[in-house]
């Protein structure tokens, strides 16, 4: 009798009766922490663009290592970002997307105080980790938390805040180098901080838990598969405008494009695939995915 009573009273709860998990005087801290963490990804890869020039002056790095400061990042994030997502269904959106902030924020720290270029890239490709879990989480989380007739208004002010951080990005770059100099371009790092810790701190303390709503399992050997594919295409492509790095472009490239043929095989026999490739079936979805590519 009591198991039914509690069946009606949650049936008749303004969150759950929403579709949401997240009631209505708590949603906005979902929001700011969205856009906090949104705000991490978008400064921190417009201002690094800027900065780059004196990254390298500080640090001494080559052309190629300059574009693996970059690349190792991009890398990361998108053969992972279909793996994060998925980890937000399965753990639940709330515990993968602060997980996601923490990772990022602590690579940052790492970036920051890293000695070498070799040091930097190995820290931005950790960096790229914790945004592919956190950058699916940002969308994901609001709309799990909003109801459909508030969504699309939620979803349009986190996309205006996250088309404005991404404007300022070099604009603040430049005025910070400009005003303190070269050296400077570690507080571009350390300036993630305050920002994440305010968003994981609004998380927990603001916001419900989400329950997972898949118990699908992670595709980790179709993520790896895709990172090491990708990884030998970069390397291969880079290679061939670095000094001595000619002979080893053209196995890289081959590598990669073999891996890649195995990554697609791998996931056309995976019960729970990273992606499913009967979307490119799709002529809108496959021709959109092929003008992104080109």
């Amino acid at each position: 009798m009591s198991s039914a009573n509690e069946t009606t009273a949650d049936s008749h709860s303004p969150t759950r009766a929403n579709g949401t998990f997240c009631p209505q005087t708590q949603r906005k801290f979902v929001l700011v922490s969205a856009i906090l963490a949104s705000a991490l990804g978008f400064i921190d890869g417009s201002i690094l663009a800027i900065a780059m020039p004196a990254l390298r002056a500080d640090l001494g790095a080559s052309l190629a290592e300059a574009q693996w400061i970059s690349n190792a990042y991009a890398l990361t994030l998108s053969a992972l970002i279909l793996a994060g997502g998925a980890a937000g269904d399965r753990f639940g959106l709330r515990r993968a997307f602060v997980t996601g902030i923490a990772l990022f924020i602590a690579a940052s720290l790492a970036c920051a105080v890293a000695p070498d270029p070799a040091i930097l890239i190995a820290f931005r490709a950790i960096q790229g980790i914790g945004a592919a879990i956190m950058v699916p989480g940002s969308l994901a989380i609001i709309a799990k938390a909003y109801p459909k007739k508030e969504r699309g208004r939620a979803i349009g002010i986190w996309a205006a805040a996250s088309a404005l951080t991404t404007a300022l990005g070099p604009v603040l770059g430049g005025f910070v180098l400009t005003t303190f100099g070269n050296g400077v371009w570690r507080a571009i790092f350390a300036i993630n901080l305050p920002l994440g810790l305010i968003s994981i701190y609004l998380l927990l303390a603001k916001v419900p838990a989400d329950k997972p709503t898949e118990k699908r399992s992670l595709d980790l050997g179709g993520a790896a598969l895709a990172t090491l594919a990708f990884g030998l295409l970069a390397y291969g492509l880079t290679a061939m405008n670095a000094k001595g790095g000619g002979m080893l472009s053209t196995p890289a490239i081959v590598a990669g494009v073999v891996l890649l043929f195995v990554f697609i095989a791998y996931e056309r026999w995976q019960r729970d695939p990273m992606i499913d490739l009967g979307l490119f079936r799709i002529r809108a979805f496959a021709g959109a995915n092929l003008a992104t590519f080109f």
